[in-house]
């Protein structure tokens, strides 16, 4: 529909899966797209797919866990597209570093969670949020997950935790940056066709009342929707995406 042409979005963790899909739904809706991920092939790859989408693209590869590297990725982004307008944290999974049960959970591995949960979209959102306020217009949209709200038998404490803080972080920010023509939201998902980009097990399926699980699709959908004109009046909010397996 065009709605976001002219604008110009980065998402985090857009090499694969739902960052791939936000960027693709993102680019469909007219928005020049930064493609950030940790492989700098993926997103090179990703950033040539989808100029057959939509606008322009680039590639903005770098680690969103390192200050430094996130401000190298804003600057990547600004110099080939301009001024950040929508900023989507989707990246979500550490590298070789699997969920336990908290017990079972070796202390060491806890900073790979809380790093790329949450003190990445801390980084990611400092970085392009006072050009936002700058010029009254601006969207800053983080994945989250129903982990946040509910226990899991799956071995996600700290991974909750880390989103519970993000969600915590994320409404002070709407709440300062409102009046600054800035949106602020979470879109906490429930169980998704993939498991760290292998298909997830379809029977899971089961307990979900749609009887479907999610996918990237529904994802970017939900988030260009987020990013547009019309969901100007939406922030500090934590949007469940799941299916109705967990209802707010």
């Amino acid at each position: 529909m065009n709605e976001l042409t002219g604008r110009v979005a980065l998402v985090t963790g857009a090499g694969r899966t739902i960052g791939r899909g936000v960027a693709t739904a993102l680019a469909a809706a007219g928005a020049a797209v930064a493609v950030n991920d940790l492989d700098p092939d993926s997103a090179r790859t990703v950033a040539v797919e989808l100029r057959a989408v939509g606008g322009p693209t680039a590639a903005a590869p770098g680690d969103v866990t390192d200050r430094e590297s996130v401000r190298r990725m804003v600057d990547t982004a600004v110099e080939a597209l301009g001024p950040v307008d929508v900023y989507v944290h989707a990246a979500g999974m550490p590298v070789n570093v699997e969920g336990v049960k908290f017990l079972d959970s070796d202390p060491d591995q806890w900073p790979a969670w809380i790093d790329l949960n949450l003190y990445a979209a801390m980084y990611g959102t400092h970085a392009v949020l006072g050009g936002m306020c700058d010029r009254e217009w601006g969207r800053i949209i983080a994945i989250s997950s129903y982990a946040s709200r509910t226990g899991s038998h799956n071995g996600l404490s700290v991974y909750g935790a880390a989103k519970s803080g993000l969600e915590g972080f994320l409404r002070h920010v709407a709440l300062e940056s409102g009046p600054f023509g800035v949106t602020v939201n979470a879109v906490a998902l429930g169980t998704m066709s993939f498991l760290r980009g292998a298909p997830a097990d379809p029977a899971a399926a089961g307990a979900i009342p749609m009887r479907r699980l999610g996918t990237p699709e529904d994802v970017g959908n939900l988030v260009a929707f987020l990013a547009s004109d019309r969901a100007s009046w939406i922030t500090g909010q934590t949007v469940h995406l799941n299916g109705g397996a967990y209802m707010t």
